[in-house]
């Protein structure tokens, strides 16, 4: 009796193990507040409340990449006429670009533009500080857990400045963009084995599904996943000049100083 109550512990066992996923392709959705950033009354009429764009993940069991898909044709929302395109407001960052990750060697590499230039930023695996809770939910038909953290992110820094024959107007809506601790709350699926997640979050005993920043403010949802995946298409992006985080931090801040003291800017800070 002992034996066969043994033989259907392994086989339950083997059929979990066999049933979890390691490679796959997940689409999110991120939703980002933009008037969670934005105190003047006048600037939130003229900007939507949110933002969606969509990203794909696709992962194997030591490498990933992550990237942003093309917007679809869609209402541009302050065209009272209801033609035109959709006016999308990108951060810097993944968003536009791509992030490859190789676990194995803990490194991963971004691609991404500023102005009409391409860069490489070569790094190392952030590594995030869980704390794993009972949470659970489930999120596109996979349980999830729940796990939470603290991360820094820019709030506020949103900026306009409008030129009008030589004249120039500055209107800061809110306190200029100053790193904040902001709470990070992440459901995981145990079901597939992998540390990813969307853009540079990770580090979990499974796939991050659900990713919410500030309480709201940036939200990611996968919308579409599969158990299979092309691991042709997971390398590491090449094209671009390679500079350090710190180098294209120094760029990013020269580009922004460019276009406040050149004409018309908005500005979200992440």
């Amino acid at each position: 009796m002992k034996k066969i109550f043994l033989a259907g512990m392994l086989l339950a066992g083997f059929s979990k193990a066999n049933a979890q996923v390691k490679e796959g392709t997940i689409v999110y959705e991120r939703k980002t507040n933009m008037h969670k950033r934005i105190t003047d009354e006048q600037m939130r009429a003229m900007v939507p409340e949110f933002n969606t764009t969509k990203h794909v993940l696709l992962f194997s069991d030591s490498t990933s990449i992550y990237k942003m898909l093309p917007e679809d044709e869609a209402p541009d929302p302050f065209d009272g006429g209801g033609g035109g395109r959709r006016v999308v407001m990108r951060m810097s960052g993944a968003d536009g670009g791509e992030l490859y990750k190789n676990f194995a060697e803990s490194k991963s590499i971004m691609q991404t533009d500023l102005g009409a230039k391409t860069y490489i930023i070569e790094d190392s695996l952030r590594q995030q500080k869980w704390k794993l809770t009972d949470g659970t939910k489930k999120i596109s038909g996979y349980n999830c857990r729940k796990a939470i953290t603290k991360q820094m992110m820019r709030t506020g820094g949103v900026r306009m400045i409008t030129s009008t024959n030589g004249n120039t107007t500055k209107t800061d809506s809110s306190k200029a963009s100053q790193p904040q601790e902001a709470d990070v709350t992440a459901w995981y699926a145990e079901d597939i084995v992998s540390p990813v997640g969307p853009e540079n979050n990770g580090g979990l005993p499974g796939v991050i599904l659900q990713l919410d920043i500030n309480n709201g403010e940036i939200v990611y949802t996968a919308t579409e996943i599969k158990k299979e995946v092309n691991r042709k298409e997971i390398k590491a992006p090449s094209k671009g000049k390679k500079v350090s985080r710190e180098e294209f931090g120094k760029l990013q801040q020269e580009m922004i100083n460019n276009m406040q003291n050149g004409g018309r800017v908005m500005r979200f800070g992440n």
